[in-house]
């Protein structure tokens, strides 16, 4: 079957392996280019209703592994599940244009599959009824021991003009043997119009070559993010959707040249990229570990390794001059950071959970909280808790635990010393305006931005609550208004709020059952228990209480019940769990979401080794068994030649014996049994003597 003839319809484009990181972005990004200003201005003329629908250019299709999800993603027109390759070539046939993305491997499975697929396509293409394109999407480390003219001269670095000057790196030399077969193709007259694009390291959305520094950064387990090597050396890049339009200009202008270099204008070190992610993500730190310890500790793979270490300083004459690109991060991973981390998040859903639970003293708050966090692996807010914190911290600062950090020092120093003068003052407690600022800090933590928090038992009050979370303009509303929704600074309010009850009755019968070093210990001693309780139903009676605030702002609290059938705040946690849904971060809860069976994946693949190994067994065995079996056949026919060898050898003596020794022994013995002497041997003796003598 042939392609798309009526130039009018969106054209049919093939892109291999669509479950991979780059082809699957490449398809959402062609998947959804519209028809140019032109067609839209002809369409108005026939069409004025605002509503239609822009026509899209390109019906995307794509092969996947069959390890893949069997259900079609959105952007596809129709997906592929491990074709062979006579269905593969049929597919290819229909389609207009043929995309193969090598960019990502270095395995030689895809370099192959290319490789058959553009020779398939050009030994056809005789027979084509309109012309067909070939895009081969190639890597950067074709380039990677391209020496430039001169090092020191940014305005000279090696372009993609000059591309036959390329040297690949060794593990990338199938890669380049690939791009000058498509080369050579592209020079020969036919239907089929080829082209290579040599695309730099992929980022954008969740990323692939860097994603093991976006989520160490975001997930903060460790203080600082390694840099692998020296950080010193320059990676080409480009974000994938701006692969995307390189690719869909190069359909649509047909342009002259044949090889593009695909990297935006940044000359970021890996040490550049690297703190700019823990910076905008994370801590901000970063430490250097060798380059070997990326692969030990399975932070990276080889492969990646081997493109992280490249030097690399590329110029796109061809992308720049021949192409109308509209870029997405021209200027480079590390100046649109910001917009590249959102990406991050939004891509894999890494959203924070902000949680608020509220209720009595005794009902169990601190409990749930702690249940919470474990299960959404977030981070759990008391305002004892963030003191006592706030306090360890400025001690260690004090100490010089960055050494020559001097004002970091005084300033610990002169915090801490406040600390203890309210302390002393206010019989251990903070003013409210400290115990803001210590929340204000702890809420607006990188931790806690990046995976969310559970506030136990705060804020008490409707005061609290506006202070900590209202934005200025909230503050600044006038008080006459009929309605008032108050603004709230969305990054820090929470956007759950549990609100834990029990009768006066329960709560009491529960403080009494306590251990006495257990009350003590939570400040649940009969009378310190009464006077909070007390204090807590008295809020509840105020004009306008915490929970009020929280639904003005249309954040409704869940009201909880406890009962005395659920010791363990089992209900309590269904009931949490159904309303908050799933985890939002790298949890295990999350992987098992994201990822479709991993178990049953695991056990595909450890299924897959025991045939290989099985496999190779016999095939071990077999070859030993042919090998015995030559050996075998090897020493008959040695054992042959030997027993001829030895015949002809001996046959000399055989005729001499018979001549002259045989023939009287035998008469000697004959006579010997005839006679039958007393002494055969003398009689045999005298008998040869006399017949010698004879």
């Amino acid at each position: 079957m042939e392609g798309n003839t009526n130039p009018n319809n969106p054209r049919r484009v093939f892109i291999n392996d669509v479950d991979e990181f780059s082809s699957k972005n490449i398809a959402k990004f062609l998947s959804a280019c519209e028809a140019g200003k032109e067609e839209e201005e002809e369409e108005e003329e026939e069409e004025e209703s605002p509503q239609r629908k822009k026509p899209l250019k390109f019906d995307v299709v794509g092969n996947v592994s069959s390890s893949s999800s069997p259900q079609k993603p959105a952007f596809l027109l129709q997906q592929y599940v491990s074709p062979t390759r006579e269905e593969l070539f049929q597919v290819l046939l229909e389609s207009d244009v043929v995309v193969y993305n090598v960019s990502e491997s270095s395995l030689p499975r895809q370099v192959e599959e290319a490789s058959w697929a553009v020779t398939a396509l050009h030994a056809a293409s005789e027979n084509f009824k309109a012309e067909k394109m070939f895009i081969l999407v190639s890597s950067v480390m074709g380039w990677a021991t391209t020496a430039p003219t001169d090092p020191s001269d940014e305005d000279h670095l090696p372009s993609d003009e000059e591309f036959w000057k390329r040297r690949p790196h060794p593990r990338f030399k199938s890669h380049n043997t690939l791009e000058k077969l498509v080369i050579k193709l592209s020079k020969m007259k036919s239907k089929l119009k080829c082209y290579v694009v040599a695309a730099g390291l992929q980022y954008g959305f969740e990323e692939n070559i860097f994603h093991y520094f976006f989520k160490v950064s975001w997930m903060l387990e460790t203080p600082e993010v390694p840099v692998f090597g020296q950080g010193t050396n320059h990676i080409p890049t480009i974000h994938v959707f701006d692969l995307g339009g390189v690719i869909q200009n190069i359909i649509e202008l047909k342009p002259k040249a044949k090889y593009f270099l695909a990297v935006d204008q940044s000359k970021n070190t890996l040490e550049d990229i690297v703190k700019t992610i823990s910076k905008v993500l994370g801590s901000g730190r970063v430490c250097r570990l060798l380059l070997e310890e990326a692969v030990a500790m399975k932070a990276l793979k080889p492969q990646e390794v081997d493109c992280l270490s490249i030097d690399l300083r590329l110029d796109a004459a061809n992308v720049n001059s021949l192409l109308n690109l509209s870029w997405r991060c021209l200027s480079g991973l590390v100046l649109n950071m910001e917009s590249v981390v959102q990406e991050f998040k939004d891509s894999r859903q890494l959203q924070p959970i902000r949680i608020c639970i509220l209720g009595p003293p005794a009902v169990g708050k601190t409990t749930v909280a702690e249940m919470i966090c474990k299960h959404y692996k977030i981070y759990y807010i008391s305002t004892g808790k963030a003191i006592e914190e706030k306090i360890s911290q400025l001690k260690e600062m004090r100490s010089g635990s960055q050494p020559g950090d001097f004002s970091a020092e005084a300033t610990a120093q002169k915090e801490l010393e406040m600390i203890e003068q309210s302390m002393e003052s206010s019989q251990g407690q903070l003013t409210e305006g400290q115990v803001f600022e210590i929340l204000q800090e702890k809420l607006n933590s990188k931790q806690c931005r990046n995976q969310g928090f559970v506030l136990d038992g705060f804020p008490e009050s409707y005061s609290q609550a506006a202070m900590h979370f209202s934005t200025e303009e909230m503050e600044s509303q006038e008080s006459h208004l009929e309605s008032r929704a108050p603004g709230y600074n969305k990054t820090i309010t929470p956007d759950y709020v549990f609100s834990l009850e029990a009768s006066d009755d329960f709560l009491t019968e529960r403080v009494r059952a306590l251990p006495q070093s257990t009350a003590e210990e939570a400040h649940l001693v009969q009378d310190e228990f009464l006077s909070r309780l007390s204090e807590y139903r008295k809020r509840e009676e105020a004009e306008e209480t915490v929970l009020d605030f929280f639904d003005h702002c249309e954040i409704h609290p869940e009201h909880i019940e406890l009962s005395a059938e659920d010791p363990d705040y089992t209900d309590v946690m269904k009931r949490i769990t159904e309303v908050v849904g799933l985890p939002k971060n790298y949890s295990r809860s999350y992987e098992e979401h994201k990822e479709e069976d991993p178990l049953k994946k695991e056990a595909e693949r450890r299924q897959t080794l025991a045939a290989e190994r099985r496999r190779r067994k016999e095939a071990v065995l077999a070859e030993m068994a042919a090998q015995h079996e030559a050996w075998h056949k090897s020493m008959q026919e040695v054992q042959r030649q030997e027993k001829e060898r030895l015949e002809a050898q001996v046959l000399p003596l055989r005729n001499y014996l018979m001549e002259f020794v045989v023939l009287s022994i035998t008469e000697a013995m004959s006579q010997c049994c005839v006679l039958k002497p007393d002494d055969p041997i003398d009689f045999l003796a005298e008998f040869l003597l006399q017949k010698r003598t004879e």
